[in-house]
């Protein structure tokens, strides 16, 4: 019983570290990615959709970006998409697609970039953390349903917390492999 709490709370815990490594792949640094904008939401039809599912995105050049959307009425929802989001990136709508060109990270630009990864990275410690508190209820559920004995329970909160510290530790990782990237130059 307390097995399969931890086996699901260590899977979910690790979608969470990988999720975190995916949306960090979407910060940029400098060089022209379609990560940086493939999951970016664009109002289409009434629908929140990703960019990659309304457009080709391209690398033509190593320091520009062009979207070329597969249904020419998306545009202007595409552009305030890019405006909106935290990426700091100018859109060029052509009427038949946009160009986005990746300036030169400023010093300042990137201060504000590892900012956010330490937001994103926190966003993520307190998923995980949440995860561990739903896992600890439903073993004191367990143990008080009499699935499980007194020590069993105790030995799992034990094992649980360590899976916890191993993803924070994995998330941890990862943020700062990204904040490496972002402040070499």
């Amino acid at each position: 019983m307390s097995s399969t709490i931890l086996g699901v709370v260590d899977k979910k815990m690790k979608a969470v570290s990988e999720g975190l490594r995916q949306e960090l792949a979407t910060i940029r640094t400098g060089r022209a990615s379609p990560s940086l904008v493939e999951h970016i939401k664009v109002d289409y039809a009434g629908v929140a959709t990703p960019l990659n599912q309304l457009a080709g995105i391209t690398v033509p050049e190593a320091r520009l970006l062009v979207i070329q959307p597969w249904d020419p009425g998306s545009l202007h929802g595409i552009e305030q998409a890019i405006l909106k989001s935290d990426l700091g990136l100018n859109p060029l709508n052509d009427g038949r697609l946009i160009r986005l060109n990746i300036p030169l990270l400023s010093e300042e630009r990137r201060q504000e970039l590892t900012k956010i990864v330490h937001k994103r990275l926190e966003e993520r410690r307190v998923a995980v953390r949440n995860l561990r508190r739903d896992a600890l209820d439903e073993l004191k559920k367990a143990e008080k349903a009499k699935a499980i004995s007194q020590d069993e329970s105790r030995h799992a909160q034990d094992q649980l917390q360590k899976i916890t510290d191993n993803h924070i530790a994995v998330a941890e990782k990862i943020a700062q492999e990204k904040e490496k990237e972002l402040l070499s130059v």
